[in-house]
């Protein structure tokens, strides 16, 4: 258990001057409040906020981040109050401990709306003090490396988070350690089986790994010591995640898998020695060709700076030298926290914090008016962790864009307008297609035309989080216009059999009374629904010429307007009733299980998708009807699933067996191999819910050979 005088000795170490009165006090005040409760290990609880502390240490923050880390669940689970805090520590630390305890009550899993705007708060919270970011980061990590004394679910839950969310930040924030960390943690507890393989294999290997890594340290120390350079070599491998996610990407095992010993030279010099040790690096071993990454020149977006090249080293083995500066070797591990400067009272220096994360303003700017919260969370978390290319505009500007933009995202990048009136590109000075991928070093430049607006087939090839919002808030757009245009025609239709305009009734404020009656709230929002079909025509012309009859009861008028089916054959109950049409969306193929979204579709009742399925972030949200799976039903549901390994004999008898030997059909299986005898199989099958297809998964992954499992769709 980390102690009070471990956590005060590290702090004097690098702030000399901080106020140890005022740790000392969130100390003893934390070890009171939190006196009696456990953790779920049995622990006392106030090793939590040590811990939490410790973290923060480990990061070089400033006493009050250190304080506000050992009071930071005090509030939300203490009787602690805010004037409590307040009195005690001052404004700076409570205002810390307010914006964490905001941040304590957002759950990913919890309704929708909800998950969309505790986030929202989160950005803002963020954008204020970033300190309230780094508590929770250190919050956590702590958190993740004790998961194990959860249940495996809940575990699941908070691992598949952390990975979408937290893991994301710490890149984005530039604490490279923290996020190696929970990367790998996440790793563990989702691919646990994999993981185990994985740890094995290496393991059996490390006696020869360590002398190889020994010989190469010492090989790189005698060359840049007789050119007169100074450095600290190390050589370590690379963390199992990372691992696993390059045998996934490349396809292959990793026995065929290069480099995954990375070495480290941080030299004590400047910019201009580490390119002179790259050269020392080069002329030992021969450089792999496009295998040279400068983040010197060319810093990425959270101020990663370092030279990466790949080198065909000692035995012909492939193997990464990264080379940087101490100065960028801390930029590298602690991001934002390196930049952080003391003064009296604690406080960073505004000019050091300013630019440092800006990009958290935008972020919360660019996406604050997305009304789905899906789409909000699915663009916010492209946008935390892009692999990025950088490329220049005709007048010499670097833009960097997610790893796989096009000239759309480029366009977009430049400005919203740019990107909604793009029709050409030029790139190096040559046309390309509008999906053409961006590499490191393209110049762009855009062709806009005022006629052009957004197409629906952009989707399929742009990558950045604002590229596809804009994109899709411009279908959503022509889609609502088209189903105004219908609903004005089909309500004009019904009133002209009356003799009666729709012109006049609109221009009068009848049309706009029955529109709030009917909850609408403006006429285009009726004539919208019309046309999509949630209102009939004719109820709305009986409405206007007074004499509508009384209103049907709900489950009537859902028959009239989706059709009537007592068994859809579905499994799928629409606004609590069964007997409405509905049918499963086949670019998601839904399951059992899965948390799913209705829409109205004209003329064929209800489509149901998985609730993070991108198909409905295209669809507008007024289309929306609430679904759920039928408690009882037992109706299997076709569902394409992609298992990628290596090609061994026997492989795909024990795949077939294992979903066979779950009661599960197979209706179709392809196979192929490629030349480097790495194989893919894709099943058609026939399952019944979710957890069924995970549990089946899970095994398959446990096949020695597989390199990964896939849920693909219908």
């Amino acid at each position: 258990m980390l102690r009070f005088n471990d956590i005060a000795d590290r702090v004097l170490e690098y702030h000399p001057g901080c106020d140890l009165s005022m740790l000392q006090r969130a100390y003893v005040f934390s070890a009171k409040v939190h006196d009696g409760q456990e953790r779920l290990s049995g622990e006392p609880y106030l090793v939590h906020p040590l811990e939490v502390a410790g973290i923060l240490v480990d990061m070089r923050m400033d006493e009050v981040t250190v304080s506000a880390g050992l009071l930071h669940d005090t509030i939300e689970d203490t009787l602690a109050t805010p004037d409590e805090l307040r009195r005690l520590f001052g404004e700076e630390v409570l205002f810390l401990v307010e914006g964490l305890t905001k941040l304590a009550k957002i759950e990913f899993n919890s309704a929708r709306e909800r998950q969309a705007e505790s986030f929202r708060k989160m950005l803002v919270a963020m954008s204020k003090d970033i300190r309230i970011l780094l508590i929770k980061l250190a919050d956590r990590l702590h958190n993740m490396r004790t998961l194990e004394h959860m249940g495996e679910e809940a575990a699941a839950r908070v691992a598949q988070e952390t990975r979408d969310i937290y893991a994301p930040l710490a890149h984005r924030l530039g604490i490279n350690w923290i996020k190696q960390e929970l990367d790998d943690l996440c790793f563990r507890i989702l691919d646990q089986e994999v993981a185990k393989e994985l740890a094995q294999r290496l393991e059996s290997k490390r006696g020869a790994r360590e002398h190889y890594v020994e010989e190469v340290i010492a090989i790189l120390s005698s060359k840049l010591g007789d050119f007169g350079l100074t450095a600290r070599v190390t050589g370590r491998l690379k963390d199992l995640a990372s691992i696993h996610e390059k045998m996934r990407r490349e396809d292959l095992d990793l026995d065929d898998l290069y480099d995954v010993i990375a070495f480290r030279m941080i030299l004590d010099g400047n910019a201009a020695e580490v390119y002179a040790a790259l050269g020392i690096v080069h002329a030992i071993w021969r450089p792999v060709p496009g295998r040279f990454k400068d983040y010197v020149a060319l810093p990425k977006p959270n101020g990663y700076r370092s030279l990466h090249t790949t080198v065909i080293g000692a035995y012909g083995e492939r193997m990464e030298v990264q080379i940087r500066t101490r100065e960028m070797h801390n930029a590298a591990e602690y991001g934002i926290a390196a930049h952080w400067k003391y003064k009296s009272g604690g406080k960073a220096e505004a000019e050091d914090r300013e630019g440092q994360f800006a990009w958290l303003g935008e972020l919360l700017e660019r996406h604050q008016d997305l009304a789905d919260p899906t789409e909000f969370i699915e663009t916010v978390k492209v946008d935390l962790f892009p692999d990025e290319v950088y490329v220049f505009t005709p007048r010499g500007e670097v833009l960097s864009l997610a790893r796989g933009a096009t000239p759309v995202d480029f366009a977009y990048a430049i400005h919203s307008e740019v990107g909604d009136q793009c029709a050409g590109a030029r790139v190096n000075g040559r046309m390309v297609p509008l999906r053409h991928v961006l590499s490191d070093g393209d110049t762009v430049e855009i062709v806009t035309r005022k006629s052009q607006v957004p197409r629906k087939d952009w989707l399929d090839f742009v990558v950045t989080g604002k590229a596809r919002s804009r994109v899709r808030h411009s279908i959503r757009a022509v889609d609502q216009a088209r189903s105004r245009e219908l609903g004005r025609e089909l309500l004009e239709r019904e009133l002209r059999k009356s003799g009666m305009s729709l012109a006049r009734q609109i221009e009068e404020g009848a049309v706009q009374k029955i529109a709030e009656r009917q909850g609408r709230g403006s006429v285009d929002a009726l004539l919208a629904a019309l046309g999509y079909g949630r209102l009939r025509a004719g109820e709305v012309a009986r409405a206007l010429r007074g004499d509508a009859p009384p209103a049907e009861p709900p489950r009537r008028r859902r028959r009239l307007l989706f059709g009537r089916s007592q068994r859809s054959g579905s499994g799928i109950r629409v606004g609590g009733q069964s007997d409405v049409m509905a049918r499963i969306a086949r670019c998601c193929a839904p399951l059992p299980g899965d948390e799913v979204a209705g829409f109205v579709t004209r003329g064929r009742g209800v489509t149901v998708h998985r609730a993070d399925c991108r198909k409905i972030f295209e669809v507008d949200q007024e289309r929306r009807v609430d679904v759920e799976w039928e408690p009882e039903a037992d109706v299997p549901h076709k569902i394409r699933m992609r298992v990628r390994s290596r090609d061994a004999p026997g492989l795909l008898a024990k795949v077939t067996r294992i979903i066979s030997a779950r009661g599960i059909n197979i209706g179709s299986a392809r196979a192929s191999t490629n030349a480097e005898r790495l194989a893919e199989q894709t099943f058609d099958v026939w399952v019944n819910d979710v957890a069924t297809l995970n549990s089946v998964m899970r095994e398959i992954r446990r096949i020695r050979g597989v390199t990964s499992v896939e849920r693909l769709g219908g």
